[in-house]
């Protein structure tokens, strides 16, 4: 009897014992699901760098200059053949023929405007009529104002881009309204007189 009792007693602790087998599988599951969802952070793809923007809409909010009332709101969006500019303009002369053109520099901070340089013009052609023989790539229509010194604006800039950074991309670019009719024959830009207002393109 003292003998079977013997031979039972390792079997006995063992069976008291906590198994390898339950110690190892408990004690890593926390840590586990930690790892996963760090993983799972850690995985999640970086955001894409930004793309230049070819098609779209921009805005352009021109100011009177000095001594001046003339304002617009204009926009400009991406076309076949280049960029429509549509919006309203108001504080013109009255019936008045004014100059309308992309200029290369988008800083209207100077009282005349003088800080937006001169027309678009990156294939360096001289100024002419935007639907016929060479002409600046900022040349466009005359805009002709109403009897209450509004307007009304659609025209397109043919040969120029929105966004992209290409040569022809007018994005940050000033525009401009002119006292004068635009001859489309004076060079360099058309006789068009004074900036009597002056907005970037954004």
């Amino acid at each position: 009897m003292r003998r079977l009792m013997l031979l039972a007693l390792p079997f006995a602790i063992a069976a008291c014992a906590p198994s390898d087998r339950s110690a190892n599988e408990t004690a890593p599951t926390a840590p586990v699901a930690e790892v996963r969802a760090t993983g799972a952070t850690s995985a999640a793809p970086a955001p894409s760098p930004t793309e230049p923007t070819v098609a779209g809409t921009r805005t352009a909010t021109l100011a009177a200059t000095q001594g001046n009332t003339a304002t617009a709101s204009l926009t400009f969006t991406s076309d076949a053949g280049g960029v429509r500019i549509t919006g309203e303009m108001s504080g013109l002369a009255a019936s008045g023929e004014h100059g309308f053109h992309i200029h290369e520099t988008g800083d209207c901070s100077a009282p005349d405007a003088s800080s937006a340089g001169g027309h678009f013009n990156p294939s360096a052609a001289p100024h002419g009529r935007p639907d016929s023989g060479q002409h600046h790539a900022g040349d466009m229509y005359n805009v002709v104002a109403d009897a209450q010194g509004n307007a009304r604006v659609d025209s397109l800039a043919a040969g120029v881009t929105l966004g992209g950074g290409a040569a022809t991309d007018v994005v940050g670019r000033a525009i401009v309204v002119h006292r004068k009719a635009d001859d489309y024959t004076s060079q360099p830009a058309g006789d068009s007189g004074d900036r009597i207002a002056c907005g970037v393109i954004r």
